[in-house]
Parts: structure tokens; C-alpha cells; sequence
């Protein structure tokens, strides 16, 4: 039984009913990273050794009747921004290149504590800013679907990982659309929480009033999972799919801004995704949701501000970052610290004009990204024939979220004719991320996309 042929629920099962041993499911895949990671380049370092150790270990606690929960002996993998103690944390940079702390973050612990083992650290776009994750200083990531094409960023490495079979989970982050661009771009499933549900201890930060933590995994029922381990407020339960769980949901579709400038086929993979929605229960309406254009604008000044506040004393050796993460630091620099607070404010007011939203509808649908994946090297994309740049482009349906600190999932919902993923968002009010679970699982069920495996695997 190899680690490709299973999701994460699988494996937990196979696991708890001695099917099959963590130290198996480990050994199949630090195989499958020793092969195929040098065509991906997902991984920036590989922990066998303690791995190892962590799978036996669970593998004695599940004999002696000791079951932590779904991760208990799951091999999964942290995204190279998260602490972790005796091993290096580089943040995809030149400058941490040789950082080992001495601590783990949060994330870490808690996944630990759940049982999950750690294979290693996942390559990533350069200090978590930018959305290709092809990083001049460990080499650009692959995608699993097509390597000439990027993964998405700056969780790349994690969702290449996923998509791969490589891991069952892996940990990403999201400022402005990180892990859901990947898992859209990848074919696989990530969620961004509510802002300040999952602990940011630990994190290498980008953007402190913007950056979320959460997991990225082959389905919706694995995120859910991790989701469960990592945030100390949930209980991790299982729960098998809930094949009628779309049934009372009521689901807003975007009249504005969601569906303008899209590739025609991700217009029509959404839209089947959203008539299968209705069809297995859920009231579909349409909906208008203000102030996305100036959340983007927003979300891009205060973004800029606050990476460059953190790295502005690095500032001094400008060749020892990437051009790209370079230039948007030094360009944040020029943000004075009226219009940082000018756009805090603004802020604060679109989401008291957009709460209200709630009293209406339990999910948002849209588009995840506006296309599919660009190739490696592409610096614009042409949609419905504007050309816009790469990373504004890829996240302009994603960031708002990160304003507003809503929930939001990504999954996939339908291929390209070039075969290429495409991802579906769906948004919940804040702190319902069982919603976004409920909707994703029936969903999920239904198009049957989780089945489908890369052709790199």
C-alpha cells in the first residue's frame, strides 16, 4: 500500500485498523520525495531521520492503544516559513539560508502533538512574497500538473508536495492569497481561516495585520483535519463526507467584480460547480458584494508597508534578495505612514459594509484564480484580452479576503483542455469555516476532482 493510493482519511483509517504501519507510510514516502523532488523541487530540506523516529514512536502508541486523532502517524510537511527547532527555517531566502531556531512555532507543536510526522520543509516563493514560487536562491518550484508551468505561491512547495503524493498535508500561509493560489493552480485543497484562529507564533511574518495560517491537503475532509489539530478552539473529530450536505446552505454567487476577466473555462467550471450546488439542495441567489477593487488596493498598500517595516534593516545589501521581493520592498518604503493608517481606516469600513452579507447567505462562491496556471518565467497574463501582471492578476480574487480576514476555501473544480486544475473559492462568515467544510465535502463528493491524480505521480 503506497502513500499515492490513499487521502489523509484513508490512511487514518488504514492506520487505526493496523492495515498498515507509520513507519510504512513514511518509507513509501521518502521514497517517492527521493524520486521525484528533483523534477518538483518541493522540498528545500528532507528530515528522514527523525521522521523515521516520530513514525515508530506512533506506530507504538497505536499499538498500545494510544490514538491521538486523524494525524496520529499521517507524514505531512511544513512550509520553510514556520520555526522549527534544530532544523533550518531559510523563509526561501538568502539571508536565513543557515537559520536553525531553537523553538517550534505554534503550527508545529500542535501538529505534533496531534502525531503527525514531520518529513520535512517545503520551498516556497521567496520570504512568502510573491505567488510563483520560483525563488532565485533554492530554485523554482514545479508543478505536478505540468512542471513547465508554476505551482502558485508563495505555499508552492507545499501544494507541489500534496499534488505529488509526496505528503498527505503539508502547512502554508496566506497574506494575499498564498495558499489558496496554490491549491487552485494544483489541484488541491487549501483553506485560509479566519484571521487569528490559528496561532502566527513562530511564523517568519510578512504581513502582520494580513497574514494567515492554515493547511493545504487533497481534500476537503484532510484540511478540515489539520484545520482541527492546529486551531486549540476546535475538537478534532472525524466525520465522514456528508453526502447530503449541501442540503439548507444557502449560497451567494458574486454579480460583480467575481466573474469579470475570467478564462472561459474557469467561468464554466465555477458555474457548474455552483448548478451542482443547487442541485443537491443548497438555495443559490446572486448577490452584490462591494469594495473589492479598493480591498485589493488596500490590501497591496498595507501590505507593501508592513513587509517593508519588517525588513527595511536588511535593506542595506539589496543583491542579497530577489529582484522581484527587492523591488516591492524598497517601493514600500514609500508609503507614508498617513496613507498606511488612511487604509487601515478604510479597512475598518468596507467590513462594517460588508457584514450585513451574512444575514443572507452561509457561503460565497467565485472563482479562485482568474486562469489556470502561468508557465515558470511568465511575468503577465492575457485574460479576455487585457493583459494583466502575473501576481496581481493571480490574486485579485483571493486578496479581499485577506482584508477582511474572512474564512476561505479552495478546491478544485473542474480541468482545462490542457488538463490543467481550476480552483473554486468558497467564503464563509468569520469563524464558520464549518460551513466552508460542509459545502466543500458535498461538493468535493459530487464533481469527484479529489480522485484525479497529477500525471508527475
Amino acid at each position: 500500500m503506497y502513500i499515492e493510493l490513499l487521502n489523509l482519511l484513508e490512511a487514518a483509517r488504514a492506520l487505526r485498523q493496523r492495515k498498515i504501519s507509520s513507519v510504512e507510510l513514511t518509507r513509501s514516502a521518502l521514497d517517492r520525495i527521493s524520486e521525484l523532488n528533483p523534477a518538483l523541487n518541493a522540498f528545500i530540506t528532507v528530515t528522514g531521520d527523525r521522521a523515521l523516529e516520530q513514525a515508530r514512536n506512533a506506530d507504538d502508541e497505536l499499538a498500545g492503544g494510544i490514538y491521538r486523532g486523524l494525524l496520529h502517524g499521517i507524514p505531512i510537511a511544513h512550509k520553510d516559513c514556520f520555526a522549527t527547532a534544530g532544523i533550518r527555517t531559510t523563509g526561501g531566502s538568502k539571508i536565513l539560508a543557515n537559520r536553525i531556531p531553537n523553538h517550534d512555532a505554534t503550527v508545529v507543536t500542535k501538529l505534533d502533538q496531534a502525531g503527525a510526522v514531520m518529513l520535512g520543509k517545503t520551498n516556497l516563493h521567496e520570504l512568502c512574497y510573491g505567488i510563483t514560487s520560483t525563488n532565485p536562491h533554492f530554485g523554482a518550484v514545479h508543478n505536478p500538473w505540468d512542471p513547465e508551468r508554476i505551482p502558485g505561491g508563495s505555499s508552492g512547495g507545499s501544494a507541489a508536495a500534496v499534488a505529488a503524493g509526496l505528503v498527505f498535508a503539508a502547512s502554508g500561509t496566506d497574506t494575499g492569497g498564498s495558499i489558496r493560489v496554490p491549491a487552485s493552480f494544483s489541484g488541491v485543497v487549501g483553506l485560509k481561516p479566519t484571521y487569528g484562529v490559528v496561532s502566527r507564533r513562530g511564523l517568519l511574518p510578512l504581513g502582520i495585520t494580513l497574514d494567515h495560517v492554515g493547511p493545504i491537503a487533497s481534500t476537503v475532509r484532510g484540511v478540515e483535519a489539520c484545520f482541527r489539530a492546529m486551531a486549540p478552539h476546535v475538537l478534532n473529530v472525524e466525520r465522514e463526507p456528508n453526502r447530503d450536505g449541501m442540503k439548507g446552505l444557502r449560497i451567494g454567487v458574486p454579480e460583480n467584480f467575481f466573474f469579470e476577466r475570467l478564462a472561459p473555462e474557469v467561468m464554466a467550471a465555477v458555474r457548474k460547480a455552483v448548478q451542482t450546488a443547487a442541485a443537491l439542495g443548497a438555495s443559490v441567489r446572486e448577490v452584490r458584494v462591494p469594495g473589492m477593487e479598493e480591498l485589493n488596493t488596500i490590501g497591496r498598500m498595507i501590505l507593501l508597508a508592513e513587509a517593508a517595516s519588517i525588513w527595511k534593516a536588511r535593506l542595506d545589501r539589496p543583491q542579497d534578495f530577489g529582484s522581484d521581493v527587492a523591488t516591492a520592498l524598497q517601493k514600500g518604503l514609500e508609503i507614508s505612514a498617513a496613507d498606511y493608517l488612511d487604509a487601515q481606516r478604510q479597512r475598518r469600513g468596507i467590513f462594517r459594509m460588508l457584514d450585513p452579507l451574512w444575514t443572507e447567505i452561509d457561503c460565497l462562491f467565485t472563482p479562485a484564480t482568474p486562469a489556470t496556471a502561468p508557465k515558470i518565467g511568465d511575468t503577465t497574463i492575457r485574460i479576455g484580452g487585457v493583459e494583466e501582471d502575473v501576481r496581481v492578476g493571480s490574486t485579485r480574487l483571493v486578496r479581499p479576503f485577506n482584508v477582511i480576514g474572512w474564512p476561505a476555501l479552495a478546491m478544485p473544480c473542474g480541468f482545462s483542455e490542457a488538463g490543467l486544475p481550476i480552483g473554486l473559492q468558497i467564503v464563509a462568515a468569520p469563524r464558520n469555516e464549518e460551513a466552508l467544510f460542509q459545502a466543500g465535502a458535498a461538493l468535493e463528493y459530487a464533481l469527484g476532482f479529489s480522485q484525479r491524480e497529477s500525471p508527475i505521480s
